[in-house]
């Protein structure tokens, strides 16, 4: 077990996405464990998604006073600078990016301003946060991807895995975000983490996430179009376990220390946030429709079968993801452990409160 080298208490945290899936569901969870800290959050609500949704989350979020929102774009750098300088966080946890793996390849402008320029006005306040003696930021903590392992054909994906392979453009991004972070830590000595998260589900969700998408469509009476024929296993990992992997994390910033040739060792690490245990998506579906009727979002005797297409691989897409999460174990005592039917569940019940 690695030691906590750096204090939540009584810090300054930045979190950019705030009102997406993830940072929301960090940022509640930050905010009812520590009443003395204060986050800032950026999101600038696009609607690649339903902004209902976002504002759902913030709205919960409003009701903390120590939350302050910030409604922006970080590929705007003049925004991230005056953030920065107005607010001087302590510790930035960069979970705003434009996601998913099919929008890219027809939408690559997204990618490029949130995940490249984006992260890197990140990075760049980051390091002059020392300028002139100060402090700066004790830790910089960013998402990656599960989707950075391509069609890698060792499984489970090990952090040590070389990845120089990626099937989509937003996997392209979520690689150069790491190699970006790497070559400032070794030039600025700034502490980073990035975390690898593995097909992250739960209530309040992403609409585009095949769960909340098939979800939409059988209580529309369409019919769900399952790739590779069903032939396909994907490490779902349940919101909670994936906010409570990050709170461990940010509480260690790797060790600035010095090389046998003088230089600095980049203060640089990357883990693996998944489940480490794929399930396939036939099986998922069907768990995720009982659960559905479950919570009378469907009715008791919905005819599954008929609403079932299999369909062939899309671009972008790959047969397995599963994750070796034994480093984050190791490192922090901790590994994500939420059944898919009990995660499946919060899911189906939170979906039959919201939508009615």
């Amino acid at each position: 077990m690695l030691d906590l080298n750096v204090d939540i208490e009584n810090k300054t945290i930045l979190v950019t996405g705030a009102a997406g899936f993830i940072g929301a569901s960090l940022v509640k969870r930050l905010l009812k464990d520590h009443r003395n800290i204060k986050i800032i959050g950026i999101d600038n609500l696009n609607d690649y998604y339903d902004v209902s949704l976002k504002e759902y989350r913030l709205k919960v979020l409003s009701e903390y006073p120590s939350f302050i929102f910030i409604k922006g774009n970080i590929a705007d750098k003049a925004l991230v600078d005056d953030t920065f300088n107005k607010y001087k966080p302590d510790i930035a946890v960069n979970l705003a990016a434009q996601a998913g793996v099919r929008y890219s390849i027809t939408n690559p402008d997204a990618y490029i301003e949130s995940n490249i320029i984006g992260f890197y006005n990140i990075l760049e306040v980051c390091r002059h946060s020392y300028d002139n003696g100060e402090r700066g930021v004790e830790h910089l903590v960013y998402a990656s991807s599960s989707s950075v392992y391509g069609s890698n054909k060792k499984v489970p994906y090990s952090t040590d895995d070389k990845v120089d392979n990626p099937v989509s453009l937003y996997a392209a991004t979520k690689k150069s975000n790491e190699l970006l972070a790497h070559a400032y830590s070794k030039l600025y000595s700034i502490p980073s983490t990035g975390l690898r998260f593995f097909t992250v589900y739960g209530p309040a969700g992403r609409p585009d996430m095949a769960y909340f998408g098939f979800t939409n469509k059988l209580t529309a009476g369409d019919k769900i179009q399952i790739f590779n024929y069903g032939n396909c296993k994907r490490d779902f990992t349940y919101i909670d376990d994936i906010v409570e992997g990050i709170v461990r994390v940010m509480r260690h910033a790797p060790e600035r220390s010095t090389g046998d040739d003088g230089l600095p060792i980049p203060p640089y690490k990357i883990y693996n946030i998944g489940g480490s245990s794929p399930e396939n998506l036939l099986d998922f579906v069907d768990i995720l429709s009982e659960e559905l009727i479950r919570a009378g979002v469907l009715p008791s005797d919905y005819d599954l079968e008929s609403h079932k297409e299999l369909v062939p691989m899309q671009p972008g897409d790959v047969p397995i993801t599963y994750a070796d999460a034994s480093a984050l174990e190791k490192d922090f005592g901790f590994k994500p452990q939420t059944p898919l039917r009990e995660g499946l569940r919060n899911f189906a019940e939170w979906y039959a409160e919201f939508y009615n």
